[in-house]
């Protein structure tokens, strides 16, 4: 069995990581996944939330949101609508989207679009908390 697999996160901007990784941690959309050289084939839907691999003695990070992977036992291809590392998280802007969502979840008001707004909180949070971890 291999002891690493092919990782590749796509989005529709650009590649932003091809990386030889020894396992990953991704956010479906009913939960983490870990995924290891060898895993059994699958494909699933991506939440919101925060990538991590290991490649050789490093550990990367980035907050994606939305899209699909396809997990085969020697390849992960993720197919993202946004991805992005730690240095590219820009911590003002996401610190005031979170400040919104915020407020439209708690003004009341019936023609907020919660579900949106949820979203838009679960991101900038997830962002900020990548943002974190810069190397």
């Amino acid at each position: 069995m291999p002891d690493t697999f092919q990782l590749e996160i796509v989005t529709p901007e650009k590649m932003v990581v091809r990386d030889v990784a020894e396992e990953a941690q991704i956010p479906g959309k009913n939960g983490y996944l870990g995924i290891f050289p060898g895993h059994a084939p699958l494909i699933t839907e991506l939440a919101v939330g925060e990538i991590s691999y290991r490649s050789g003695a490093s550990t990367h990070h980035l907050a994606v949101a939305w899209g699909f992977a396809e997990v085969l036992p020697d390849k992960v291809t993720i197919l993202a609508e946004t991805a992005e590392r730690p240095e590219e998280i820009d911590v003002k802007r996401a610190q005031e989207a979170r400040q919104r969502a915020e407020e439209l979840l708690k003004s009341g008001k019936t023609e907020v679009d919660y579900d949106r707004a949820e979203d838009a909180l679960k991101r900038a949070d997830t962002r900020l908390q990548v943002a974190q971890k810069k190397i």
